[in-house]
């Protein structure tokens, strides 16, 4: 019988435990990358460019772009403006 590690464990064996800074830099690229993989579903659902959400939310297509691979921090301001002003769609959050 082969042994399964969950995710949980494998983090901790890569990055060790939560609340460390090898583990807290893991865990905010894996939140960049997720918020980037969100709003760049979200841009193609509404059939936008990286050019037109840039224009019209006066950013740059390159930190559209930035944002959609995960390589940048963004503001929850700047996300709402995003989702909301660039795209017509609302942000919700939810803590769970």
């Amino acid at each position: 019988m082969k042994n399964i590690t969950d995710f949980e464990d494998l983090l901790v064996s890569k990055y060790g435990q939560k609340e460390t800074e090898s583990r807290d830099q893991y865990d905010s690229g894996s939140l960049a990358f997720q918020l980037g993989l969100m709003l760049k579903e979200a841009r193609q659902q509404a059939n936008r460019t990286k050019e037109q959400l840039a224009e019209k939310t006066g950013t740059k297509k390159s930190y559209i772009s930035r944002i959609e691979r995960g390589l940048s921090d963004i503001q929850i301001s700047t996300y709402n403006k995003l989702i909301e002003k660039g795209l017509g769609k609302h942000l919700n959050i939810s803590i769970g």
